[in-house]
């Protein structure tokens, strides 16, 4: 009896920190971003027009299911997107970015729109299925952009940090259902 139970504890145990499949997409449950150690909170599929367009992964220091204390956490998480569409493209990823933080800071961009004209920069190369963007949040510095793991640059302020995770996790998000798997809901 107690060897089963040894069993059900540790199935139980290794499940929790299993890794993540996403539309094709592995996705640790663990990740070291910029040599921090951050949990999977979520992960899930943005879809526009029944398409699959990105897999959303976030990352966090320690699991929450609370959007608003995840936006105006000032402590290191990151936001990972596997583009799993061909039908990405520069403009379409700034005119999106646009849109998000539009609805994030509830149309008060003005604080932060040349650091959103920055951040739309790192989208203007041409876009391919496959890409991985990462989007990491450490307290102090800002948020560093990475495209295929090669530094784009950083961005600082933990108000644009705010409005950018809220695209994803604000009241209107980019996709309710990508919010909620992002919650790990």
């Amino acid at each position: 009896m107690r060897f089963i139970l040894f069993l059900c504890a540790l199935f139980v145990s290794t499940s929790a920190f299993a890794d993540l499949s996403v539309s094709g997409i592995n996705i640790p449950s663990m990740k070291m971003f910029a040599g921090k150690s951050l949990m999977l909170n979520g992960a899930g599929t943005r879809e526009k027009f029944w398409m699959d367009m990105y897999v959303g992964a976030l990352f966090v220091s320690k699991k929450n299911r609370d959007a608003q204390s995840i936006i105006h956490a000032d402590e290191p998480m990151a936001m990972e997107l596997t583009i799993v569409s061909s039908l990405i493209s520069s403009d379409k990823m700034s005119d999106a970015v646009e849109e998000g933080f539009e609805k994030s800071s509830k149309g008060n961009t003005s604080s932060l729109r040349s650091r959103i004209d920055q951040f739309k920069g790192f989208f203007k190369e041409k876009i391919k299925k496959g890409d991985v963007f990462t989007m990491i949040y450490e307290t102090g510095k800002g948020l560093t952009v990475l495209r295929n793991g090669n530094k784009s640059g950083t961005i600082p302020g933990l108000d644009f940090k705010k409005g950018l995770f809220g695209i994803w996790l604000c009241d209107e998000p980019a996709d309710k259902d990508l919010k909620k798997a992002l919650l790990g809901s």
